[in-house]
């Protein structure tokens, strides 16, 4: 497929990068160049940081419902391109056509929820208790909003960041990542077409090392949020320390999964091989480190290993394909590497573990199991972002939900048992953001959050209003 050349979207317009730069966009599923887009550089930065703060001062009065207007404009035109966006997503990031539709929804759904959550927010009443005064709490927008937009779900992330700034009433600036642009500059195109208001919403992709520092060490963003590793939001972090501005962060995970000898079987080894190797393991809430009580040990891997030889490995939009490949050659690189090291460091690889033969071309890698692993590993450690998977056994609460804890980061994790008094135990004490007990779910309007290093604020809910919302007090002598 040929996608031609995209331009950016800044202050209303399409447009070529200040300096006329390009940038190729390789499709990981074939190893071709399948499109060119404008590479934006300082002076495209500081274009969309101008137009922005100049449109917040026009976007920010508008009524909520003359925001959910615009809103539903650009969330019914989406709709209406949904298999050109379908397509990009599965071109530039390797996804299969069925498994794109995610994306697409999340954009649709992101574009609703939020400004029908604004018309439902209420200014808080707080009282007195010496009858003296009237006190209020009301929330105004916060500002220009910088948002920098991860790969392995390109427009599902677009989504999680324009919902609730749109509806907030702040004006954003969205970078997405040079390894997955068009779906976000064809959104690009689509605000273009219906003429949304001018500097409302900018996109531009370029580098880390002009553009988003550029952005980041501006005064003119009062929000910069993110969907990235840890180490990238810390950087981000202290780039954005020229002035006080507000984060919202989602960053690493290296997720738990517990499954206990009480568990459905079934149902947490359908589960965890789905959400393991779902978008080939690129994915922050992938259970990386799976922990199976010693008594159910051997009938879990067998059910799983049995479950990673079936997955068609592929591209393109065939229905039977469970698997695409990894985003890029350095990518899988490292995760070829990482099992390589995980061998070597004592484990036993149960199936895959090397490239698939009949996949020349692309970036492919076969679902890949690993048993007789340990926290000494280095695969215990690192957030893997493959369809890597590691199997350790435990014998008590205690000893897995130490494991479970070693981490620096604490985003997501699962639970299977169902007794009552360990769901309680391990909910509450276990350092994640969201436990998901025999079973999981998430949607737009759910809290998505981490701990530890794994980010500030959230994604989707009404939380994530909050991080683009400023409370201010007002006290009226009665």
């Amino acid at each position: 497929m040929e996608l031609g050349y995209k331009k950016m979207y800044i202050d209303g317009q399409l447009v070529d990068a200040v300096s006329g730069a390009k940038e190729k966009v390789e499709c990981p599923g074939t190893g071709d160049i399948i499109a060119e887009i404008a590479w934006g550089g300082k002076e495209d930065a500081i274009l969309a940081l101008d137009a922005a703060q100049a449109a917040f001062k026009k976007w920010s009065k508008m009524s909520i419902n003359t925001r959910k207007m615009w809103m539903d404009k650009l969330r019914d035109a989406v709709i209406k391109r949904q298999h050109d966006i379908r397509e990009a997503v599965m071109y530039e990031m390797g996804k299969t056509y069925n498994q794109a539709v995610e994306d697409y929804e999340t954009v649709v759904n992101a574009l609703e929820w939020y400004p029908q959550e604004m018309l439902h927010r209420r200014d808080e009443i707080i009282p007195d208790p010496d009858g003296t005064h009237a006190h209020h709490l009301i929330a105004k927008p916060a500002g220009v909003a910088v948002g920098y937009l991860a790969w392995n779900f390109p427009l599902l992330n677009l989504g999680f960041k324009i919902g609730p700034a749109l509806a907030a009433g702040c004006t954003v600036i969205l970078k997405p990542s040079a390894n997955a642009p068009l779906s976000a500059y064809l959104i690009g195109e689509i605000l273009e077409s219906i003429n949304f208001p001018k500097g409302v919403v900018n996109i531009v992709a370029g580098s880390n090392e002009e553009l988003a520092l550029t952005l980041s060490s501006s005064k003119i963003p009062r929000v910069i949020t993110m969907i990235g590793s840890s180490v990238s939001g810390r950087i981000a972090m202290q780039q954005a320390a020229t002035s006080i501005k507000h984060f919202s962060m989602e960053l690493g995970g290296n997720a738990p999964a517990i499954v206990f000898d009480d568990a459905n079987i079934v149902q947490a080894v359908n589960d965890l091989a789905a959400l393991k190797f779902g978008n080939c393991g690129q994915v922050c809430v992938s259970p990386n480190r799976i922990f199976v009580h010693e008594n159910v040990y051997d009938e879990f891997v067998e059910r799983f290993v049995g479950k990673a030889k079936k997955l068609e490995v592929g591209f393109g939009n065939d229905a039977k394909i469970d698997m695409g490949p990894i985003v890029d050659g350095r990518s899988r690189d490292r995760v070829m590497k990482l099992a390589e090291k995980t061998l070597a460091e004592g484990a036993k690889l149960e199936c895959g573990g090397k490239i698939p033969a009949d996949k020349p071309n692309g970036y492919f890698f076969e679902p890949t199991v690993f048993t007789n692993v340990n926290r000494n590993m280095t695969i215990f450690r690192e957030e893997i972002f493959g369809p890597l998977a590691a199997i350790y056994k435990f014998k008590t609460e205690e000893e897995v939900l130490d494991m479970a804890n070693d981490c620096e980061v604490g985003l997501s994790s699962y639970l299977y048992t169902n007794d009552i008094s360990r769901i309680n135990k391990f909910t509450s004490e276990m350092e994640v953001g969201e436990v998901h007990v025999n079973g999981f779910k998430y949607a737009i309007y759910l809290p998505h959050g981490g701990v530890k290093e794994s980010g500030l604020g959230h994604d989707c809910s009404h939380l994530a209003l909050n991080d683009y919302l400023e409370l201010k007090r007002i006290t009226i002598r009665k």
